[in-house]
């Protein structure tokens, strides 16, 4: 569930931006006129006139880790009801590359309606408002939310224009910069996800499953079954078209049974349910534990089967004749594989489950890489005589693979382990179990050692060396992270530097220059990212302290299982440049917004939270709740620097950023530093 790709990130939410605002005057100008279409309903007509490079965004638009959707609102009245919902014209849909995500918008001009059913005969006023934002590929503006008004005269001719022009004007109207954000997360009351939120976009989750279904094939339970289905089809029809077009009804009903999965998890879970238990402990323990028990199974401790009577049931049906007969062998083949095509089934899961329809096109994929190649082998059956024969080389796969998910397993344990800070998979404990895990691949694959159920392999193939050399290659260069090497290949996979029992003295001389020694606050500060001091969860002492020293307080909001923000600390805030500024020209403070810790009952306290009442019961929630009503920010990591009086010294905070754009954060960090020396001399 965590990218392994980096994004770059860009400013975001510019608070006091009129004058950036000016460089762009009007981008979208909306007129609301009134249109009769019966003697007692009208169409309130909203027309959006969008400057050239500017977006506006669908009201069906979600805004989890994406642009804010269209709102327009009608005040309720004595004098109409609405008809139905409100409706817009056909937006584009397409891969956005500021979001990283499927985005629904309009060009140049959008039109919204509403049809309202008229109770009075008279002359009445429909009253509301609207709000929305609007982006180019460089930033974005989010207009405050827009009051109108629309008078209608009953004795107007049948097709009434009444105009109202609401343009936006050009002053006092908050910019903010837009940033790619990922594994950052929306925090949805009184859940906060510190992963990322932003769907995958389809092609991306349907290769994911392809990719799955492929590598299913290549296991002990599928391989054989291949040329068996096949010969089946090619000898029961006279004819080669027959065969074909059986083999490929066979490869349709795999296809469909597999979609169907993916759409029962959807149903059951609903479309976000996945993606909220994503961010929690629970969910990471039961794939901990589910992908245990399928890994020990690959090793050959026991099979996974699933019951024989529903094997018997489903293979009786397929002596059926006809199309039929051919749905349940599909479905008999899918029973009977399961032991092997399960661990890709979870494994791909929770990869998948970022995405609303992620299942649906994840096991679509899935279907399909697993079911094409019965298909092309019946199209082109001389292809069946190239396929390696089945051997001891299958158990070898399937070996493999069970220590890669035991492998895969300790990753889902070590995100509970961080959220509730058990500290019982410290980062040299995950390292050492890696190191064990990875070596042992290479060991086995170089036949250095056997299970009771391997065959005798009479030499080395080249395919086992070459695997081979990548898990020994993998294993050494993780052994240096025992002693503290940064090992950036595998941040946000691993847990950070800050959860180890030896932590490096990298950062004592740089960071004295910031430290009071006379200060009693001196003691609440702990060590951060690669040594750096910092105050963990102490907003108050960190605030204090700044005024002490002078300087400039930088609020982290982060996470402890946020994988963006272990990768934005390994590769951005070591750079020297950067590490140099942290450490001497700012305090820091680090607030965990999944920190799990209980909060005093006379600091907990009922809050608004996105419309909903929430009670703030632990660290983690009142961070999380700073963020997104002082900051109006809700993923992670974020950057905000503030003034003594708690003011933002920059016109907006600053998301993830993967070091491509270095010089933009750097930037950032300078020029608010800048502005609290003019402030204060």
């Amino acid at each position: 569930m965590n990218k392994s790709l980096f994004k770059v990130a860009l400013f975001f939410c510019s608070l006091f931006s009129g004058i950036l605002f000016a460089q762009e005057p009007n981008p979208v100008k909306f007129k609301i006129e009134s249109k009769k279409v019966s003697d007692t309903e009208y169409d309130i007509v909203f027309n959006a006139t969008i400057e050239k490079t500017w977006h506006v965004y669908s009201i069906t638009q979600t805004a989890d880790g994406g642009p804010n959707p269209t709102v327009i609102i009608l005040n309720k009245s004595a004098d109409y009801e609405l008809v139905g919902k409100l409706k817009e014209s056909t937006p584009i849909q397409e891969m956005d590359k500021v979001f990283d995500m499927q985005v629904k918008y309009f060009n140049n001009k959008a039109t919204f309606t509403q049809r309202i059913k008229v109770k009075t005969d008279k002359t009445f006023t429909v009253t509301g408002k609207y709000e929305f934002q609007t982006c180019t590929d460089e930033k974005c503006t989010f207009p405050p939310a827009k009051k109108f008004s629309l008078t209608i005269e009953q004795a107007a001719p049948a097709v009434e224009k009444t105009a109202v022009d609401t343009s936006i004007e050009t002053t006092n109207i908050p910019v903010k910069d837009t940033v790619k954000k990922e594994v950052a997360a929306e925090v949805k009351a009184p859940v906060v996800d510190t992963k990322k939120t932003e769907s995958d976009p389809w092609w991306m989750i349907l290769l994911k499953g392809l990719g799955f279904g492929l590598a299913a094939l290549i296991t002990p339970c599928v391989f054989p079954m291949i040329p068996m289905n096949v010969s089946f089809f090619l000898k029961r029809n006279k004819t080669r078209s027959g065969a074909i077009k059986e083999a490929m009804f066979f490869v349709l009903s795999i296809i469909v049974i597999y979609t169907s999965l993916g759409l029962f998890i959807t149903a059951v879970f609903g479309e976000t349910a996945l993606n909220t238990l994503a961010s929690g402990a629970a969910f990471n323990i039961f794939f901990f534990l589910m992908l245990l028990v399928f890994g020990v199974s690959f090793l050959g401790a026991f099979e996974i089967v699933l019951p024989n009577s529903w094997l018997n049931k489903i293979d009786s049906q397929s002596d059926r004749g006809g199309f039929i007969g051919i749905f349940f062998m599909a479905a008999a083949l899918s029973i009977v594989s399961f032991s092997c095509t399960g661990i890709f089934i979870g494994s791909l899961l929770p990869l998948v489950s970022n995405s609303p329809t992620g299942p649906l096109f994840g096991f679509l994929g899935f279907g399909a890489g697993f079911a094409i190649p019965f298909g092309l082998f019946a199209i082109v059956p001389s292809l069946l005589q190239s396929m390696p024969k089945s051997g001891g080389w299958l158990n070898t796969v399937k070996v493999t693979l069970g220590l890669l998910e035991l492998a895969l397993a300790l990753k889902f344990a070590s995100n509970a382990d961080l959220v509730y800070q058990a500290h019982i998979l410290n980062r040299e404990v995950f390292l050492t179990l890696w190191i064990v895990l990875f070596g042992l691949t290479g060991a086995y694959l170089m036949g250095w050692f056997k299970l009771s159920h391997d065959t005798e392999a009479p030499f080395l193939s080249i395919p086992r060396l070459f695997f081979a050399i990548l898990a020994f290659g993998f294993t050494v260069y993780m052994v240096p992270g025992l002693w503290g090497a940064p090992l950036k290949l595998l941040s946000g996979v691993i847990p950070p530097s800050t959860y180890a029992e030896w932590k490096p003295q990298t950062a004592t001389v740089v960071q004295s220059s910031n430290q009071n020694a006379s200060s009693a606050l001196v003691s609440k500060m702990v060590d951060g990212p690669d040594g750096l001091k910092v105050f963990d969860n102490d907003y108050e002492s960190a605030l204090a302290y700044a005024k002490e020293v002078h300087k400039p307080l930088m609020i982290d909001f982060t996470g402890h299982a946020c994988a963006n923000c272990r990768k934005m600390e390994d590769n951005v805030w070591v750079e020297p440049e950067i590490r140099n500024i942290l450490a001497n020209d700012l305090v820091i403070v680090s607030l965990f917004v999944d920190d799990r810790k209980e909060l005093p009952k006379a600091e907990q306290k009922e809050v608004d939270w996105s419309g909903d009442k929430v009670t703030l019961e632990t660290e983690g929630m009142k961070w999380g709740f700073m963020q997104l009503s002082k900051y109006k920010m809700s993923s992670q990591p974020y950057y905000v620097i503030i003034n003594d009086d708690e003011s933002l010294l920059s016109n907006s905070g600053i998301g993830y950023d993967t070091g491509k754009d270095l010089p933009v954060f750097k930037t950032w960090l300078s020029n608010s530093i800048l502005k609290y020396k003019e402030k204060h001399h």
